[in-house]
C-alpha cells in the first residue's frame, strides 16, 4: 500500500488439526476422534497472515493486523502464533466446535467484521480439514464487499488492489476497491517463522474471547467414513529385468497403459 495512511487488514485464520496424522473416527460416527491430535493454523492462513504482515509492513508499518478465529478455547494457542508471527491483536470467537455449517461460521465472522472498519480481510483459500472454500466469499456476500478468491499475486495502492488469481492452466488479473475480501492461495508468499522476540512479544499482546453469533445450524455431518485401506505394495525387482512385468501389470492390473 502507498502512502503513511493507516491501514486496517483482518485475517481470519482456522484451528486445524496436523495432517501427518493417522486419523479414526470418533465412536458417535459423525466426527474424527480428537484423542492424539495435535493442531496447528490451516497453511492457507499462514499465507494470508504474511500477505497482511507484508501489506502493513510496505506501508511503513501504519496500520493493524488483527487475527480472528472461530473454535473452541484451544484455539488460542493459534492466535497467539499469529501474533508471534506480528499480528497486532487477536480475537476468539468462542464456540465449543467449529460447525459443519459453512453460512453459520461467516455470518459469525461477518458480525464480528462489518463494524470493525477493515480495508482488508484476507482468508486462506482453503481449510485442509474441511475442504470446502466457502468462508471468505460467503463473508463477503454477507458483507456487501467484492471478493477476489485464489490470489497468487498481489498490490495494493490509492484504495484500489490488483490480484492475479489462478485457474485451470491460465491466470486472470482482477481489480477491485477497498475494502475487499480477499482469498489468498499457494505462492503468494511462505509464512514466516516467528521469531524468539515475536513469540515473548505475543504473550502480551491483547486477545478478546467473545461468544461466537452462530445462530440457526442447518448443516450436520451425519457420517464419516475413513477410506478403504490400501493394498501392500508389491516390489518385482530392483533391475531392469523386472519392466516387462510391471509393464504386464499396468496394463492386465492396474489398467492405466
Amino acid at each position: 500500500m502507498n502512502g503513511a495512511a493507516a491501514v486496517k487488514i483482518a485475517v481470519c485464520i482456522k484451528r486445524v488439526p496436523v495432517m501427518e496424522t493417522k486419523f479414526a473416527i470418533a465412536a458417535d460416527g459423525t466426527r474424527v476422534d480428537e484423542a492424539g491430535l495435535k493442531y496447528d493454523v490451516n497453511d492457507f492462513d499462514l499465507w494470508a497472515i504474511e500477505a497482511g504482515l507484508q501489506l502493513k509492513e510496505k506501508n511503513g508499518n501504519a496500520g493493524e493486523v488483527v487475527a480472528i478465529c472461530l473454535g473452541p478455547d484451544t484455539a488460542q494457542e493459534q492466535i497467539r502464533k499469529a501474533l508471534a508471527m506480528g499480528a497486532d491483536r487477536g480475537v476468539l470467537l468462542q464456540a465449543p466446535t467449529v460447525p459443519a455449517d459453512g453460512l453459520a461460521i461467516a455470518r459469525a465472522l461477518a458480525a464480528e467484521l462489518k463494524d470493525g472498519g477493515y480495508d482488508l480481510v484476507l482468508f486462506g483459500r482453503i481449510a485442509i480439514d474441511s475442504m470446502n472454500q466457502m468462508t471468505g466469499p460467503m463473508v463477503a456476500e454477507l458483507l456487501d464487499l467484492p471478493c477476489v478468491t485464489n490470489v497468487f499475486k498481489l498490490e495494493i495502492a490509492g484504495g484500489t488492489g490488483r490480484a492475479e488469481r489462478a485457474l485451470e492452466g491460465a491466470s486472470e488479473v482482477m481489480e477491485f476497491p477497498l475494502p475487499a475480501v480477499l482469498t489468498i492461495d499457494d505462492g503468494l508468499n511462505k509464512e514466516r517463522l516467528p521469531s524468539l522476540k515475536g513469540i515473548m512479544a505475543a504473550k502480551k499482546k491483547p486477545l478478546d474471547v467473545k461468544p461466537a453469533q452462530l445462530g440457526e445450524l442447518k448443516v450436520a455431518v451425519t457420517k464419516m467414513v475413513l477410506p478403504p485401506e490400501r493394498a501392500a505394495g508389491r516390489i518385482l525387482g530392483d533391475n531392469a529385468d523386472a519392466v516387462p512385468e510391471l509393464v504386464r501389470l499396468l496394463q492386465t492390473e492396474a489398467k492405466v497403459l
